[in-house]
């Protein structure tokens, strides 16, 4: 350990809000799982694997791992259904945790590069010692919100059933906004400067698709997807981003392609042959354009405040020739 730094366990032991006294064995016995379920459950919340005889376990593992167990005697989930429920935990809160901790050292440091000073770090902990018990309680409303949310589009797509849509497929629009020339602006930027570009692409983005009402399916960089659960509020996002981006100098224009018809909902990501189409129109689209598909042109044609023009059918690979449409808002300039 470096001279100076904190004791990791001790800082290990802060964070998890208990100590490390129980070895595997003893975390298996106490909780009441089989050796083969408990792998499975760390290996799905993406904990390393530890020897036997190491002490690496809480009394909160050990609850948790009761309480899934709890899960699967009460008939609620199956073993495999627990599994998933905790990859997806396990994903998201990984990608949460390494972007708090980033958060805090790029209050402490300019140089996201750079090696922290044992003194930043000190602060850094002595933050987390403070306030842990503040954000605890905002991950789980973030959560109990967004379920919510989810929960009402699942009853959407419920009632969309019963009116003799797709099973299970319910008409959405869905778009990708992708960012024009990335490449080669990934090779003339910083590393620093180029995740600086990307952070502020997909906050914007993001943003955007939260005040118009759409959600964010993903993002992947140098290009987002987001759904809408009507035409309008599909349109009135792409155009948004478009724009918004557009009129930031320091970041390259993004092109916009979005589709409607029915999707596949599964673990939180979308998928069938409208988010395939939505990302071959992007393909199609100049710098700053929205170019959407024939279903969600005719579903716009008399809508207010937006204008769909028709452009030069296009082949596209996997979906035969297809009939794209230029999307502006009414009175719009051409792109």
């Amino acid at each position: 350990m470096a001279a100076g730094l904190p004791d990791p366990k001790e800082i290990e032991e802060l964070l998890l809000g208990g100590e490390l006294r129980y070895n595997r064995v003893e975390a298996v016995r106490l909780s009441g799982v089989s050796r083969d379920f408990a792998g499975r459950i760390w290996r799905a919340f993406g904990y390393p694997s530890m020897p036997d005889e190491t002490i690496a376990y809480t009394e909160g593992d050990v609850e948790a791992l009761d309480r899934l167990r709890g899960l699967v005697d009460d008939g609620i989930l199956d073993e495999d259904g627990v599994i998933r429920l905790v990859r997806a935990f396990g994903q998201t809160m990984t990608r949460l945790a390494e972007w708090q901790v980033n958060l805090l050292r790029s209050m402490l440091t300019q140089d996201l590069t750079e090696t922290p000073s044992a003194q930043a770090v000190d602060t850094v902990v002595d933050i987390a010692e403070k306030h842990i018990g503040d954000f605890e309680p905002l991950v789980l409303h973030a959560w109990r919100r967004q379920l919510a949310a989810a929960g009402t589009r699942a009853l959407a797509a419920a009632a969309s059933r019963e009116n003799g849509d797709s099973a299970g497929r319910p008409m959405t629009t869905v778009g990708f906004a992708d960012m024009v020339s990335f490449t080669q602006v990934s090779r003339e930027l910083e590393e620093i400067e180029l995740a600086r570009v990307v952070e502020w692409f997909e906050e914007t983005a993001a943003d955007i698709i939260a005040s118009c009402g759409g959600r964010l399916v993903k993002t992947l960089g140098d290009e987002v997807l987001f759904s809408a659960e009507t035409p309008e509020i599909g349109a009135e996002i792409a155009l948004t981003v478009a724009a918004a981006i557009q009129d930031e100098t320091e970041v390259p224009d993004v092109r916009v392609g979005v589709a409607h018809g029915p999707v596949l909902p599964l673990m939180g990501d979308v998928f069938g042959t409208t988010v395939n189409l939505a990302a071959r129109l992007t393909s199609l689209a100049r710098p700053g354009a929205v170019v959407i598909d024939a279903e969600l042109a005719a579903c716009l044609e008399k809508a207010p405040g937006y204008e769909v023009t028709r452009i030069v059918k296009r082949p596209v690979r996997g979906l035969g020739i297809i009939q794209p449409y230029v999307l502006r808002r009414s009175g719009g300039r051409a792109t």
